[in-house]
């Protein structure tokens, strides 16, 4: 009996680009219980990394590589919630003082564009509603503080189901060469996810430090606050940088109300240290580790950030990076993988192939490399 004909590709495109939107649909509407998880998971592999890390010191025992990297992954975190919330007190409080001046610049601006009589920042205050924006904030928080608890909770069941996954494998793919290829592209997700936040951590440090110089050469008010929450901000790719250059010379039309160069300075100074970081350092260091194209990491950021929010924008270029690999495996879907892929070879196929000396595997398959 002849084998069954293939669908055409047309059909076979138009059921994966189907089966993308469906996806999209069902990762929107499962918010709320999916992103506390990829956020968990996406802290057990940090965390399975700093453990990595800890054995390569000599003499560290490896039993106690893990509960040290578990341990010292939460002070991190609780220090930068410190820093956050100690910082900013100081800082709205400042605001305060504050008012005069932003009266003196609304006035400017609004007498620049023809309105006669000025709002001040009470009436602009009052028109916003501060009553339901708290509620919302307060809303927002008890949101946040739900969410990291049920983060911590996936996480520690992760933790503690790490044992069982080399089973699960097995029994998963019983055949060595399958469960080898599949174990491949598990270490290939995990090295993406890897060499991404050491990049981002990397970077965002530079940028911090040279920011938090150039903010004491000009004296701005709360200096180490700035260049903390630019560190921060760095996670978020381009959305990160823009926040970083705009903010902090905005600040300082308000604390040198009498002067621009302050402000200008600030602000040549910083766009000169995100271009040198975003266009040298980073792409010396990233090199073919992510393969993903810049618009598709722009992209990205507008999907998953549409998708799950700032969760999803901090989760955005692992997350793609995880999908075109996995995308790369189907022939169905290996065109989706190509496009969002850098240089036309999701899998990294022919590096490997350059780095073995074998040259490019010859395609014993339409579309597919062996």
């Amino acid at each position: 009996m002849p084998a069954p004909a293939p669908p055409p590709v047309t059909t076979r495109n138009a059921v994966v680009f189907l089966a993308v939107i469906a996806g999209g649909a069902a990762l929107y509407l499962t918010q709320g219980i999916l992103t506390p998880l990829a956020l968990a998971v996406f802290l057990a592999v940090m965390v399975d990394s700093f453990a990595r890390v800890l054995l390569r010191v000599p003499g560290f025992p490896k039993r106690a590589a893990l509960p040290a990297a578990v341990v010292l992954s939460i002070l991190l975190f609780g220090m930068s919630f410190w820093v956050v919330i100690d910082n900013g007190r100081g800082f709205f409080d400042q605001l305060k003082d504050y008012a005069p001046r932003l009266n003196g610049i609304i006035a400017q601006v609004a007498h620049a564009i023809g309105i006669r009589v000025a709002p001040t920042i009470d009436s602009l205050i009052n028109q916003l509603n501060p009553q339901a924006f708290i509620g919302r904030a307060a809303q927002s928080f008890g949101n946040f503080a739900s969410s990291a608890v049920l983060v911590l909770i996936y996480f520690g069941f992760i933790i503690a189901s790490r044992r069982g996954f080399a089973r699960k494998i097995v029994a998963l793919f019983p055949h060595h060469a399958e469960r080898e290829q599949n174990m491949k592209l598990f270490q290939r997700i995990r090295d993406g996810v890897e060499q991404y936040l050491w990049i981002q951590t990397v970077t965002g440090l530079m940028i911090a430090i040279a920011a938090w110089v150039v903010m004491m050469l000009v004296r701005l008010d709360n200096a180490f606050f700035w260049a903390f929450l630019i560190f921060l901000a760095a996670y978020i790719p381009i959305l990160g940088g823009a926040i970083g250059c705009f903010l902090p010379p905005l600040f300082a039309l308000v604390q040198f109300p009498d002067s621009l160069w302050p402000a200008i300075i600030l602000f040549g100074a910083l766009q000169g240290i995100f271009f040198v970081v975003g266009n040298v350092v980073l792409p010396r260091m990233q090199g073919d580790s992510l393969n993903m194209d810049p618009t598709v990491v722009l992209l990205s950021l507008a999907v998953w950030g549409a998708l799950w929010g700032v969760p999803g924008m901090f989760l955005s270029t692992p997350l793609t990076v995880a999908a075109m690999l996995i995308l790369a495996q189907f022939e169905g879907s290996r065109w989706i993988a190509i496009l969002l892929s850098e240089d036309g070879d999701p899998q990294g196929e022919r590096s490997l192939s350059a780095k073995d000396g074998h040259g490019p595997a010859p395609d014993k398959s339409p579309g597919r490399k062996t």
